[in-house]
């Protein structure tokens, strides 16, 4: 059975996963539903443009920019050969968006490449996270604008890690997490812009770490983060992650590309810890990450 243009188009623009096809010159020709659905970008705003516009700024888990150095679909084009990998999609909204992503290449009837093929597939646990967002609605722990869990559930959720610590060795640290500059940005933008930030911020929090960890909004611009079963290493690393995905991605503003940074306190909790004395801790080395200069993890 033959499969006209017509019916092959419908089932690509029908596809669950996002789908783009690029020219040899890395043109993005073009860009399916669920491409526009995951990305929040629609075909108009994507197609005719080069991956080196830098438009979705892919990273890896390392922070490593992609659409500018080492693209595995510019290496397929180059050799050919399929690949895959996990990055995370800048969303047009502003936060980090984690996808799986398969890459291939176009041949014309004569064998040679003519493009690039990408299909991504959106691994954030959305479902998920809805379910939790409704649970918390139910309790009344859930900060409305950024669909965080609220102080209320932070302070319950650092008890009941210490219960684990303390009966089952469990560990866990937390990271103390602030917005640099941001009453300025507010006094600049507007506080609906400063709004979108904190929700950008908020999502892209969520979508760079493990299923595991927890994020809440302490209050204005801080953030608590608890994250389990780790190292003093693992701690870092997974701290600057979410701080360099924060660092490069954006929202737009009329003409312009408005990003943030964040500053972070690192501690691990200690048997003898309180609520009271990790945060204090922690809230201290934020403070020195600030008087550093910003936009760095420090860990104590």
């Amino acid at each position: 059975m033959e499969i006209s243009t017509d019916s092959f188009s419908y089932i690509v623009d029908n596809l669950y996963d996002g789908l783009y096809v690029v020219d040899n010159d890395r043109t993005i020709t073009y860009w399916n539903k669920a491409a526009e659905r995951i990305s929040g970008f629609s075909a108009e705003e994507v197609v005719g443009r080069k991956c080196s516009d830098n438009i979705l700024t892919h990273v890896d888990a390392e922070g490593e920019s992609l659409c500018l150095g080492n693209c595995p679909l510019a290496k397929g084009i180059q050799d050919g050969a399929p690949r895959e990998a996990e990055v995370y999609m800048h969303h047009k909204d502003g936060h980090r968006v984690p996808v799986s992503c398969r890459f291939g290449v176009m041949r014309g009837a004569d064998g040679k490449i003519m493009g690039g093929v990408e299909l991504f597939t959106d691994i954030t646990g959305r479902e998920a996270r809805e379910i939790k967002i409704k649970e918390l609605e139910k309790m009344a722990m859930l900060d409305r604008l950024t669909q965080l869990p609220n102080r209320n559930f932070i302070d319950k959720q650092i008890e009941r890690r210490f219960e684990e610590l303390r009966l089952h060795g469990i560990p866990f640290g937390v990271l103390f997490m602030d917005i640099d500059h941001f009453k300025k940005f507010n006094d600049t933008y507007g506080h609906d812009v400063g709004d979108l930030v904190l929700k950008f911020v908020a999502k892209t929090m969520t979508g760079s770490t493990r299923s595991s960890d927890v994020f809440g909004r302490w209050g204005g611009e801080e953030f608590i983060g608890i994250l389990l079963n780790l190292t003093r290493e693992d701690l870092e690393i997974l701290a600057n992650r979410v701080r360099f995905l924060i660092q490069d991605s954006y929202i737009i503003h009329g003409d312009q590309k408005l990003n943030v940074t964040i500053s972070i306190g690192a501690t691990l909790a200690k048997a003898e810890d309180t609520t009271e004395s990790l945060l204090k801790r922690a809230d201290e080395l934020l403070y020195q990450s600030k008087s550093d200069g910003r936009n760095r993890v420090t860990v104590g």
